[in-house]
Formats: structure tokens, C-alpha cells, sequence
């Protein structure tokens, strides 16, 4: 398997105000066969009804959990970035459940859920390196340590 993700997927309960959600942040989606993709760097931030993904994996409908144990991450360029998105994804109807603030290593992050519950923190932590197309290089952990 080569290392890389081709498609993140969240199934959501309402396809239409999870897509609002998503655009009132600036995202442009495009719709086919009651799926909604986003193209989002070198991978695609897929919308599906939560049955229908539940289904399509081998698995039952079950309810959703407080915490699935995944949360997506937007990393930024500058500490007001953490601040103006966290606001705007709650104007759009998400949820803080983490005001911005100094992480337990010094960089500013705070974190959202969206309509139906999915998480993103967002970051701006400088040693994640940020290119212009906003793909990210991970710094080398092995040194200076």
C-alpha cells in the first residue's frame, strides 16, 4: 500500500445543510449521485449520507458517538487564522468545542465540530511548514531531540 490518502469521507445526517456548512467556509463542492466532493489539495473531502457510507463499508446504521476517535486538521499561516476560522465556523452553524489557545507545546490551535459532529482542530503551528499551495511538510522529528 503506498502511503498516501486519496479520499476523506464523513457521513453526515443531512446532505444539503452539511454542504452549506462546508461552503459558507469557502469551500466550492460539486455534486453527483446525492454525494458532495470537495477537492481539497492532492485529496478529495467527500459528504455521504452516514446509512449509505455505514452500508457501503459491511457495517449496520448505528448512532453516532459523542467521539469517533478521528479528528481532521486545518493548519494556517498565522495565529489570527485560528481565531477568524474558529468564528467563522461557528457563524456558519458548526461548534467551538475548543477555544483558540496555546497548546501544551507553545503553538495556537482550537478545534470545531461541524453540523453533525465531525472534528477539526485548527492550527498554526510553525513547524509545520505550509506551502503555498497549502500542502504541508512535516518537520524532521529525529532532529534536535
Amino acid at each position: 500500500m503506498e502511503q498516501r490518502i486519496s479520499l476523506v469521507t464523513l457521513g453526515v445526517s443531512d446532505l444539503p445543510r452539511s454542504r452549506s456548512f462546508y461552503e459558507a467556509l469557502g469551500w466550492r463542492g460539486q455534486e453527483a449521485e446525492e454525494t458532495v466532493f470537495f477537492q481539497a489539495g492532492g485529496l478529495a473531502l467527500v459528504l455521504w449520507d452516514r446509512d449509505k457510507l455505514a452500508r457501503n463499508c459491511g457495517l449496520e446504521p448505528a448512532p453516532p458517538a459523542r467521539f469517533g476517535g478521528i479528528v481532521l486538521a486545518h493548519n494556517v499561516r498565522s495565529d489570527a487564522e485560528v481565531d477568524d476560522l474558529l468564528a467563522a465556523a461557528g457563524r456558519a452553524g458548526g461548534t467551538v468545542t475548543k477555544p483558540a489557545g496555546r497548546s501544551a507545546i507553545g503553538f495556537r490551535s482550537g478545534a470545531f465540530a461541524d453540523p453533525d459532529g465531525h472534528l477539526w482542530e485548527v492550527a498554526c503551528n510553525p513547524a509545520f511548514t505550509l506551502a503555498a499551495d497549502g500542502s504541508l511538510t512535516l518537520p524532521d522529528f529525529g532532529r534536535g531531540g
